[in-house]
């Protein structure tokens, strides 16, 4: 179960109309939700702010805030929930770190069967020229 989201980095939380199935629910009542959380509220460590805005890819808009959109339940308050749960999935994966990579380098054995490989080709190809009769 991800962490709770804290409160005071909610910017905004709006109901819309939902679109899908719900019959005439679905144009009586404003089901889905948009939840705009303020980023920088969050506190987060440079490392996770810039993974969480990767993740977030067009959910994230220039002002720094978050935007998400839950429609998938027929009640606003199952979709409330679904918005916070999914913003505070972005954050646990955002604040995971990466492994760090290891530079490696080819050995000398490694190298040497490359140049020969491409040798190899180079005469394959090289006999590949016009025919010449002589």
């Amino acid at each position: 179960m991800p962490a709770e989201l804290p409160e005071e980095a909610i910017v905004e939380e709006k109901f819309l109309a939902a679109s899908g199935p719900g019959g005439q629910n679905v144009n009586k009542v404003a089901t889905a939700v948009q939840l705009r959380v303020d980023v920088f509220r969050l506190g987060l460590p440079p490392y996770a702010y810039a993974k969480l805005k990767e993740l977030a890819g067009s959910r994230m808009t220039a002002g720094g805030e978050l935007v998400i959109t839950a429609r998938k339940f027929r009640t606003q308050e199952a979709n409330r929930q679904d918005a916070r749960e999914r913003v505070a999935e972005l954050i646990e994966k955002a604040l995971e770190r990466d492994a760090r990579r290891i530079k490696t380098k080819p050995s000398r054995a490694a190298k040497a069967r490359r140049v020969d490989e491409k040798k190899g080709r180079s005469a394959v190809k090289a006999g590949r020229g016009r025919v010449r009769v002589e």
